[in-house]
C-alpha cells in the first residue's frame, strides 16, 4: 500500500507491506524500515498525548565500506543510541530477563518517541542511562551478559 505522509511540510511517498504484521515493514525513498506500533491495549494502559506515535528506530544497515561508530565499535551485547535525544524512560533494570523486540527505553529526537528494542534475548548486566540524560548517536545504553 502506497502512501502520501507529510513531514516538516515534505511529501513523501511511503511504500507499507502488511500493515497487520509486526513489525510493519515501510519503505521511504529506497530506505527498508521496520516499524513496531503501539497496540491498541498497551496505549489504553499509558498516557500519551493523541499527536505522538511510538515507533521503534530500525537499526542501521551497514555497508562494507561503512564508517559508523555504532557499526564499527558495537559488540553484539551491546545496545547503542541510534540517534542523538533524549532518555525519556528506562524501562528494565540490571539482572531483569528481556526478549527480542522487548521495549528497553524511550528515547525522544527530534520531538519524536522512539521505542528502543532489544535486538535479541538475554540478561541486562548494566544500564548505562538514566531519565533526563542526553545521548549521543552511537553511546553505550545497555549491555547483555555474554
Amino acid at each position: 500500500m502506497k502512501m502520501k505522509v507529510m513531514i516538516d511540510d515534505q511529501v513523501y511517498i511511503v511504500d507499507v507491506e502488511d500493515i497487520h504484521t509486526r513489525p510493519v515493514v515501510a519503505v521511504v525513498e529506497g530506505q527498508r524500515y521496520e516499524i513496531w506500533p503501539e497496540e491498541a491495549q498497551d496505549m489504553a494502559s499509558k498516557q500519551v498525548q493523541p499527536s505522538v506515535q511510538l515507533v521503534s528506530v530500525p537499526e542501521p544497515l551497514m555497508t562494507a565500506d561503512s564508517t559508523s561508530r555504532a557499526g564499527a565499535d558495537q559488540l553484539p551485547n551491546q545496545v547503542v543510541a541510534p540517534l542523538p535525544g533524549v532518555i525519556l524512560a528506562v524501562l528494565v533494570k540490571e539482572g531483569d530477563q528481556v526478549a527480542r523486540g522487548q521495549e528497553l527505553c524511550t528515547l525522544e529526537a527530534m520531538k519524536m518517541k522512539n521505542a528502543i528494542k532489544s535486538n535479541r534475548e538475554g540478561v541486562v548486566k548494566s544500564v548505562a542511562v538514566n531519565v533526563g540524560d542526553q545521548v549521543n548517536h552511537g553511546q553505550i545504553l545497555m549491555t547483555f551478559t555474554e
